[in-house]
């Protein structure tokens, strides 16, 4: 970590690869409901789209599945460690936001009680959502987890990180190097997406975001 509280980037040349991976869908989900640090199980469609995404990703043969502790996150995971043979390492650092009074409200009802403070959030200030934790806090636990299981990676190797889309957004954001007001320009992801970074000569990069489908190789000058 930077003496600015920036998480830096890995040891550029290995090649390493992180792949981001959202739980599949939640009854809160469909509900709009805020689920923060609740532990709220997958739907029927939330398994079959891990089933589905994990075909996908374990043709990426991953090195190693690191997820949140959650019974969503631990649940999606299993479905790619079932198909892999590896195992999963959970860590209660990777688990989403928690955001206080504001877990298990409908959007619509955040809004109406807590509106000045949704719309603070929303313009990038620094919020403790509910009386929360912030998204820095949030990056400070789970961003240094990624980092150092990418560590333990081969040269080329692939980590698949399942967690949340809160959680995820702060990490990208970390360790991208992105100022926290610009992270929300991050888009969210959708059950069951994931993102990919890979590791570039000046640390690590975006490759694909909130993306359901493999990875393809960019074939361009932007190389």
């Amino acid at each position: 970590m930077s003496a600015t509280g920036e998480v830096t980037g890995g040891k550029p040349g290995r090649g390493r690869r992180l792949i981001l991976w959202r739980h599949g869908q939640t009854a809160w989900n469909v509900e709009r409901r805020f689920q923060g640090s609740t532990d709220v199980e997958l739907t029927s469609t939330g398994v079959a789209q891990a089933r589905r995404a994990a075909r996908l990703l374990a043709s990426l043969r991953p090195d190693a599945i690191i997820a949140s502790d959650l019974q969503r996150a631990a649940d999606t995971a299993a479905e790619l460690a079932a198909l892999t043979g590896l195992e999963v390492n959970r860590d209660e650092a990777l688990r989403e936001t928690y955001a206080g009074v504001w877990q298990g409200l409908t959007h619509e009802e955040i809004i109406d009680r807590y509106g000045d403070q949704y719309a603070a959030w929303k313009r990038g200030e620094p919020v403790r959502r509910g009386g929360g934790e912030l998204e820095t806090e949030v990056a400070d636990r789970a961003a240094p987890v990624v980092l150092r299981h990418a560590d333990k990676l081969p040269e080329d190797g692939t980590l698949v990180v399942v967690s949340h889309g809160g959680t995820l957004r702060t990490t990208i954001g970390r360790l991208l190097g992105l100022d926290p007001h610009h992270w929300e320009s991050l888009g969210g992801l959708s059950n069951c997406c994931w993102s990919v970074l890979g590791e570039g000569a000046r640390g690590w990069r975006l490759l694909e975001h909130n993306a359901g489908t493999l990875p393809e190789p960019v074939l361009g000058d932007d190389d």
